[in-house]
């Protein structure tokens, strides 16, 4: 139930973006967008990759500035032009971005203040930073001390320490773009709670995710955009808003199924994981994967889930090349026989594939073009005697291009500079071209929308039809129960359980672990 908020109707808008046009080149990203925020609300703004929202708010925050759009902006009321994100931020407009602008070697206070830090003198108060940065993450809920590095916090802390960082900068418009992409379900559930708090104490929030069921928990209102344009503004207060009538306005159709129906066709075994077990890289007492065992048929599809931290993604690096891990030992047998999977080269040449939960970071090198991130894994495949044919990777580029719909101008564009749904369609290309058998794919829709996992799911569907063997990690329940045949419990490095899909419900996922951990 959302928190009673009478009074944010009532008052008057802080923000009001009128007819705000935007183009790059020949392409219009947006396309005469309003859109108005009321004073202590918590507004959504939702909508496909590729929608606007980014751009949005780009203009909002003076990244773009103002005289590169078309359009108005009023904030308490009088038309701001904002030469940069500095003449917002003088206003108390903050953007919090998805790759958080932390540095990890410096401290807590350090990076809460790095470009006003309290000064006497002309020199940095330290025992007022100190102070300041004590009372500012007391009101975002960390008790770290300030001088706590960045790289010693986990992701959930460091998404609280951006907040405490607006805090510090006097915030009234807080912008959030999916803030929760990366958390797990504590850490999500609580930076929920600090924006309900926010809100009760009049801060207003505009909040950018495809996690609906987090939207309509929080939010006052939800605008939608749809291909640049604003489609409508849905009203939380009005009655109970279904995410299906989000899903529609966001797409502009309806989904009867958010997962497409597939009927299974499952041979023999082709992939076997015996007797697993791997230890943490630095605290070489600490197990991470306990001895577990694990196969999967052609045509099937399998899921593992478990809570943040049980070890699956350990457990699928380990087992791809020993990404992770030391002390690793067990047998990987594909098609029956044993396979020598101890660096990545031997994992690819065995017919093994692992699509990482980091696209950013792991999957791609987003400064390349699409050509050569679809090749870079398999070079081989496209090098006469040692050395790369331009026309034969471009070739193959442009066949996964449009077996995978991805959506660009050419093959030459930046990876960079596509959609998330479309990176990641980018990432699966690379590892089908290595002519896997089996395809491991851990998160393989967050941080896109809903009709770009929609798109996700077909594939997966369409590898399994193939003859793969298809694992999917997922902290996503309902994604595990609408894709997989059969879902595998994993709690604290070990398999606990195992549900037919049939069969499955988040209730039936969440009793095996937690019977685990009564035990």
């Amino acid at each position: 139930m959302l928190d009673p908020v009478p009074s944010a109707a009532e008052k008057p808008p802080i923000l009001e973006m009128r007819g705000i046009s935007k183009s790059f080149g020949a392409v219009k990203a947006l396309s005469d967008v309003s859109f108005t925020v009321r004073e202590g609300e918590i507004h959504a703004l939702v909508g496909e990759n590729g929608a606007g929202k980014s751009t949005l708010m780009k203009v909002l925050s003076g990244v773009y500035p103002h005289g590169s759009y078309e359009g108005s902006i009023l904030f308490d009321g009088e038309e701001r032009h904002f030469r940069d994100i500095n003449d917002s931020e003088k206003l108390g407009i903050i953007i919090i971005h998805q790759e958080l602008a932390l540095i990890p070697l410096m401290s807590i206070a350090e990076n809460i203040f790095l470009a006003n830090a309290p000064s006497k003198f002309g020199v940095i108060d330290r025992d007022e930073r100190y102070k300041r940065t004590k009372e500012l993450l007391a009101k975002v809920g960390l008790s770290e001390a300030p001088e706590t590095l960045i790289t010693n916090l986990g992701v959930g802390k460091q998404q609280l320490v951006e907040i405490a960082k607006s805090l510090s900068k006097d915030v009234r418009l807080l912008i959030l773009d999916e803030p929760t992409a990366s958390l797990n379900e504590t850490d999500s559930a609580a930076l929920l709670e600090l924006l309900k708090e926010f809100r009760r104490a009049g801060i207003t929030s505009i909040m950018i995710s495809h996690k609906l069921n987090e939207i309509t928990e929080v939010a006052d209102r939800i605008t939608v955009l749809r291909d640049g344009r604003t489609v409508g503004t849905l009203d939380c207060h009005e009655g109970e808003v279904d995410e299906d009538e989000i899903v529609r306005r966001m797409v502009d159709r309806d989904l009867e199924s958010r997962y497409p129906a597939r009927t299974p066709k499952i041979g023999d075994v082709i992939f076997e994981v015996e007797n697993w077990s791997v230890y943490h890289p630095q605290h070489s007492s600490r197990q991470m994967v306990k001895n577990v065992s694990m196969k999967v048929r052609a045509g099937e599809v399998v899921g593992i889930s478990g809570l943040m931290g049980a070890g699956r993604t350990e457990f699928a690096m380990s087992v791809f090349g020993r990404a992770y891990g030391r002390d690793i030992t067990g047998t990987v047998k594909v098609h029956g026989k044993p396979v020598d999977t101890s660096d990545v080269h031997k994992a690819i040449k065995a017919g093994l594939a692992y699509v990482t939960e980091d696209r950013k970071q792991l999957g791609l090198i987003l400064a390349e073009d699409i050509r050569k991130n679809i090749s870079l894994a398999h070079l081989g495949g496209v090098s006469n005697t040692g050395v790369i044919d331009d026309i034969k990777e471009m070739k193959v580029a442009q066949e996964f291009r449009s077996r995978m719909r991805i959506r660009s101008h050419n093959v030459y564009q930046e990876t960079g500079k596509l959609s998330g749904g479309n990176q990641q369609k980018v990432v699966l290309s690379k590892w089908l071209f290595t002519g896997p058998d089996i395809l491991i794919l851990d998160e393989p829709t967050r941080g896109i929308d809903v009709g770009a996992k929609y798109e996700i799911y077909s594939i997966i569907n369409e590898l399994a039809d193939a003859g793969k063997a298809v694992v999917v990690i997922s902290s996503e329940m309902p994604e595990l129960i609408g894709t997989c045949d059969r879902i595998m419990v994993m709690h604290e490095g070990e398999f606990v359980g195992e549900v037919a899909g049939e069969e499955a419900t988040q209730e039936n996922i969440m009793r095996a672990i937690m019977r685990r951990k009564g035990r």
